[in-house]
């Protein structure tokens, strides 16, 4: 019960803030809003983060909840290689909607120099953990090759997604991030396909 608790109490933190980062942007956006928004206290803002700044980095778990959501509305029917474009066609909508791309950035700028913890390559998040699966399950199908390790193969999906994102930022957004991975995505990982 206690971890749940503190599961959503980080949760709705992390939730608040990127909304208010969203409508107010970073720089406008206070901690006491943040935690006026998220109907939590001072110590326990204090209790998961640093300051505003450690928020940024929290972005990998507002992704993880997203997959989260995404998770019941996988078909089971579904291609592996088929699911992962479906999670990343997801994931990057939901991105152009609700992430600013100065947010996304910075996210990108603090994981390039921070010499702490890297959230976005946490192989215990989430994320890695459904595609582990997702992979696991296409191997054992005959779907995907078998000269590759499941490991091997996320790190490359991981790797072209990273790749994705970070062009966007750098183009500062100037074409849809969801319609260009869909038109890449196949290309870079087709060859994971069995033959």
């Amino acid at each position: 019960m206690g971890r749940k608790n503190t599961r959503n109490t980080k949760g709705r933190i992390v939730s608040a803030a990127w909304k208010l980062f969203y409508e107010q942007g970073y720089d406008n956006t206070t901690v006491d809003e943040i935690i006026e928004q998220s109907q939590t206290s001072k110590g326990s803002f204090y209790h998961y983060f640093e300051g505003k700044d450690a928020l940024l980095s929290s972005l990998s778990y507002l992704f993880d909840e997203k997959y989260e959501q995404l998770m019941s509305t996988l078909d089971p029917e579904m291609d592996s290689l088929d699911k992962l474009y479906y999670l990343n066609r997801e994931l990057f909508t939901m991105i152009e909607n609700s992430i600013s791309l100065d947010l996304l950035a910075r996210l990108y700028s603090t994981q390039l120099v921070t010499s702490g913890e890297k959230h976005l390559l946490d192989h215990n998040r989430l994320y890695y953990r459904l595609l582990r699966r997702i992979v696991s399950e296409g191997k054992d199908k005959g779907q995907l090759r078998e000269d590759l390790s499941v490991n091997e193969m996320v790190k490359l999906y991981a790797l072209c997604e990273r790749a994705l994102l970070y062009d966007w930022c750098i183009c500062n957004g100037e074409y849809s991030l969801r319609d260009y991975a869909a038109a890449v995505l196949p290309m870079f990982l087709g060859s994971l396909r069995a033959r």
